[in-house]
């Protein structure tokens, strides 16, 4: 079943990250499991309804032939098995059954009544509305895929799909005998057929993925109970709450994310964050924004909304499964690279540039990655505070190793009001911007994305170019496209190569 494998993550982030086999072409198809994913639910809710409407069809026959009577082939089939020695292949074994009674009192009706309202309430309940307001709901229905599997088993145990023996198809030849069905049982050459149910089949297709799952649920739980500490918890401003973590044998790559749990908010929901501390340093951290009721309970937990310092024993205990692959792994495999982050979006990159930084620090002989692009959108000025700090820094750095050009950062603010803009005009002058601080002013607006390609397209002739973006899908729309139409015919010209991040 390939619904499941997409949601392997332990497997995934194996063929990503350690199988040799798999090369750069192949892990970004792996960073779109969730596309598949998708893809196949969609095509398994099709041909569930094609499956059910094809059965009503089926039991509207099968009723018709039940009582049309002796007078023709179906009904001489569907009166089988109403003497001794007969085998039936009608399931209809009364003239008088409603056929809507065949749901409620067989395995296969109840077990399909069961798997088309799992499958309902799973893929309902997956809607991007629901999945950002109402997690919870997300989360708990969409382990209904225990029923669903489990019904998908039993479905055919009641055989309602029935066939002429092989034994019976020898003795009584179905082509001859079909004009001779008043004869059967008188003639010898057409005696009367035998029926039985096919057995049921769907196990074979299940219990491989099936197993590959219940392995990676235990591997999630061997991890979930290691013990973590926390280490560190950080306020930003914009409700954005910092939590440093240690954990033993813990090992991350830039742009990875881990499932958090925290017991107390919830014992059940794990949710997805990018790791936002480099591989050089000692623990590993999230950014955590407070936008829900999971959220906010984890923020009041942690001693978000005091001024006071929180002891170390009063903080709740969490848990964290992973590290997890990402398209953002792949960042120093290229010589330039355009990172891309549109609000919270920007977290996978602070990973990627506090490692560049940590690199260039150290003197690192092995970075292949020679030129970073990085944008960085956001709606409100106070969502840079968190992360100025970090591009103060590896400014200073650039400007001491003599390397300014290594990065190229453009900061776009998409709202402010009138007040804003005085104040941003009249301080314009000066040497450092009012916003961030850095001497890279703030742009106001979107940026003028295919400008920004072609540009950087002339300046980088004859490369391949890695364009990472973590935001909304309406910009992954756009930069896909502008990545294939700025890509050029020729193998060896300039191509830009898009990747996703998707969790």
């Amino acid at each position: 079943m390939l619904i499941l494998l997409p949601v392997c993550r332990n497997l995934l982030s194996f063929l990503r990250g350690s199988c040799a086999c798999c090369n750069r072409s192949s892990r970004r198809q792996l960073d779109r499991n969730l596309s598949f994913h998708k893809l196949v639910a969609y095509m398994i809710a099709l041909h569930t309804a094609v499956h059910i409407i094809a059965h009503l069809f089926n039991f509207e026959r099968f009723m018709d032939s039940r009582l049309s009577g002796n007078t023709s082939l179906s009904g001489v089939l569907s009166e089988l098995g109403d003497w001794p020695n007969e085998s039936y292949l009608n399931p209809i074994r009364s003239k008088t059954t409603n056929p809507t009674e065949m749901a409620f009192v067989t395995i296969a009706g109840l077990s399909g009544i069961a798997i088309t309202l799992a499958l309902i309430l799973i893929i309902t309940s997956s809607t991007k509305v629901i999945r950002r307001s109402y997690f919870e709901v997300f989360w708990f229905t969409h382990h209904l895929f225990v029923v669903f599997f489990i019904g998908l088993v039993i479905h055919g145990v009641g055989q309602i799909v029935r066939g002429q023996t092989d034994t019976s198809l020898k003795e009584h030849n179905a082509t001859y005998c079909a004009d001779k069905f008043r004869e059967w049982g008188k003639d010898p050459v057409c005696p009367i057929p035998q029926f039985a149910g096919n057995p049921p089949m769907t196990w074979k297709w299940v219990v491989g993925p099936m197993f590959l799952y219940f392995c990676e649920r235990l591997v999630r739980f061997w991890r979930s109970q290691q013990k973590v500490v926390i280490t560190k918890v950080v306020t930003h401003p914009s409700n954005v709450l910092e939590l440093q973590m240690k954990k033993k044998g813990f090992r991350m790559e830039v742009g990875q994310y881990i499932f958090f749990k925290c017991p107390k908010v919830s014992y059940l929901e794990w949710h997805p964050f990018t790791l936002t501390s480099a591989p050089e340093e000692d623990h590993f951290s999230i950014h955590v924004r407070i936008v829900g009721d999971w959220t906010q309970e984890l923020f009041e937990m942690c001693g978000g909304e005091r001024k006071e310092l929180l002891e170390a024993w009063k903080l709740p205990k969490v848990a964290v499964d992973g590290p997890f692959g990402t398209a953002s792994e792949d960042v120093f495999c290229y010589e330039a690279v355009m990172l891309v982050g549109a609000g919270i979006g920007v977290t996978p990159f602070a990973s990627i540039l506090k490692s560049v930084w940590y690199k260039y620090c150290n003197n690192d002989t092995d970075l292949k990655l020679k030129k970073i692009y990085f944008y960085w959108i956001c709606r409100e000025t106070h969502a840079f505070e968190w992360f100025s700090d970090l591009l103060q820094s590896l400014e200073a750095q650039m400007q001491e190793k003599g390397n300014l050009d290594f990065l190229s950062y453009n900061i776009y603010l998409t709202g402010w009001d009138e007040s804003q803009a005085a104040y941003f005009t009249v301080h314009h002058e000066a040497e450092t911007d009012v916003i961030t601080g850095l001497k890279q002013k703030t742009l106001y607006g979107r940026p003028e994305w295919e400008n920004e390609f072609k540009t950087i397209a002339s300046n980088h002739p004859n490369k391949r170019i890695g364009v990472f973006l973590c935001g909304p899908e309406a910009l992954a729309n756009v930069l896909g496209k502008l990545c294939i139409s700025n890509s050029e015919a020729d193998p060896r010209g300039v191509h830009f190569i898009f990747n996703k991040e998707n969790f």
